[in-house]
């Protein structure tokens, strides 16, 4: 164990034992810091959806050329996730997380010099899309099942609230910087998070609560396992997957999330600001939309994690998709007035990632607790998968047809399917004994 690591672990030590004084447990601070790091990856996922038109302007690149780039980091985003949750097995949540945000940086301040679309491609495609997937919504759920027993439900809401913060917080100013300074100024906020997570990742965060000798949150003292100390075979995402697919639930849970996906990041999160602009409304306005869309979606995503413990989980996705399969058949008549846009962004924003926490809580009823990270990493990959779809198809129709009213339509009759399909899930098992 080197230094720097003892040292962290006494920090950690001393702040857990100031915070139990009074009555906080440690587990609060992990995941707020697993909130920073999980907010500053969907900044960096969101920040080049509002680069569509200057990057168009500048380099005389296509909506679908470029959309084709973030196709690409879409993929990897999701694709990555099972593999995330053994890479996080193998080698602990601190060492994944400091990987990701250098990763992350890097490919944010390396593309300010591009000049070609193939460097804006290994980039913003690859090396964005590897960062990115090693921080995604698998870590929050191995977070929360690792750190919470009592309040699981509720974390898991507020971890996936954290793509809206990051849009909250990152796009209005994005879009300023890119009116006033040019698009290159609008990565720098993005580089900086990226640098305060890291430090703060090495200085706070620990793998396990036996680390700093506590249970998780709401555990009784002593029950909590031991951390898993073997190691973890390589091809155990692709084992957990065989398994998985032998569960009619993972395909309605896989395919109901591959369309959330289509209609959320892939469509509205990269393609909104250049909807707004053909539409007359000018990229500042326009990322405020989103940034409202945001803060609506904090609102809906921590309620949606507190009625997950509580409520049919299945019911709860029913009523998710179907409002956002309306939301989207409104948009493209909302006639982008001050009016229209706060209707779209009340209903959309309000169950944008809300289908996460009932997601999740599925996949941990239906699969073994050593088996559900992964699942759920391979039915984030299928969210992933549809996003890259709708990041790809909404830029060609973009091109082709000169408007993304069919992209719309098509999200929005995607999710009134979805609606229908989660219903379907078997009710899940009283105990869970192996795969499914």
């Amino acid at each position: 164990m080197g230094a720097g690591t003892l040292r962290a672990i006494m920090f950690a030590l001393s702040l857990s034992e100031a915070l139990a004084r009074h009555r906080i447990h440690y587990a609060w601070v992990i995941a707020a810091v697993t909130f920073c790091a999980m907010m500053t990856t969907s900044a960096a996922l969101g920040l080049p959806g509002a680069m569509l038109k200057p990057l168009s302007a500048e380099f005389g690149w296509n909506i679908e050329q470029i959309s084709s780039v973030f196709a690409v980091r879409f993929v990897l985003f999701g694709l990555l996730g099972p593999f995330a949750a053994s890479f996080i097995l193998r080698f602990g949540l601190r060492r994944v997380m400091v990987v990701a945000a250098t990763l992350i940086a890097t490919a944010m301040v390396l593309a300010t010099r591009v000049t070609s679309l193939w460097q804006l491609f290994v980039l913003w495609g690859l090396v964005l899309g590897c960062g990115t997937g090693l921080t995604a919504l698998v870590l929050g759920a191995i977070v929360a099942n690792r750190w919470f027993t009592a309040r699981r439900g509720l974390v898991l809401g507020l971890l996936a609230a954290s793509t809206a913060t990051g849009q909250l917080l990152f796009l209005p100013v994005a879009a300023w910087l890119i009116e006033h300074h040019g698009w290159r100024f609008a990565v720098i906020p993005v580089f900086i998070a990226c640098v305060v997570v890291a430090a703060l990742v090495s200085l706070l965060l620990r793998d396990h609560p036996q680390e700093l000798g506590l249970d998780a949150y709401g555990e009784a003292r002593g029950v909590g396992a031991a951390p898993v100390t073997t190691s973890v075979p390589w091809n155990a995402p692709f084992m957990a997957l065989g398994d998985a697919m032998r569960v009619s639930s993972f395909w309605l849970l896989a395919g109901s999330f591959f369309v959330c996906g289509l209609s959320t990041n892939g469509l509205v999160q990269t393609h909104f600001i250049s909807l707004c602009g053909d539409n007359g409304l000018a990229a500042v306005p326009a990322a405020s939309v989103l940034s409202m869309m945001g803060l609506f979606d904090l609102v809906g995503t921590t309620l949606s994690g507190y009625l997950s413990d509580r409520v049919d989980n299945r019911k709860l996705l029913f009523w998710y998709y179907g409002l956002r399969g309306l939301s989207l058949f409104w948009l493209p008549y909302s006639t982008f007035t001050l009016y229209g846009l706060s209707l779209f962004a009340l209903f959309y924003g309000l169950d944008w990632i809300a289908t996460v926490p009932p997601t999740v809580k599925l996949v941990g009823l239906h699969f073994s607790p050593e088996r559900a990270g992964m699942v759920f990493g391979w039915v984030f990959a299928a969210h992933q998968l549809g996003a890259a779809t709708a990041a790809y198809g909404a830029g060609l129709t973009r091109t082709l047809l000169l408007t993304y009213t069919p992209a719309l339509l098509a999200a929005g009759a995607g999710c009134v399917l979805a609606a229908f399909a989660v219903l379907a899930i078997a009710r899940p098992p009283v105990s869970v004994g192996g795969s499914g």
